[in-house]
């Protein structure tokens, strides 16, 4: 992490009542990071042999079916 990105502080998010709340873009970029990092340990486990097997076969389901 830079030191720009530890000195910015984001800005709050302010919704109209009619409006979406939206994040600015160095706030989605921080919670990219984070969720990456969050889920990068997870991504690399290996997948268990039973749900690799249904998955084998749903797909071979799913091209019958096409």
């Amino acid at each position: 992490m830079s030191m720009l990105d530890t000195n910015r502080q984001a800005q709050p998010v302010v919704a109209k009542p009619d409006a979406t709340p939206t994040l600015d873009a160095l706030t989605r970029q921080r919670l990219g990071r984070h969720l990456q990092a969050l889920y990068e340990p997870v991504i690399d486990e290996a997948l268990d042999p039973r749900l690799a097997e249904l998955m084998r076969q749903l797909d071979h389901d799913r091209q019958l079916g096409s």
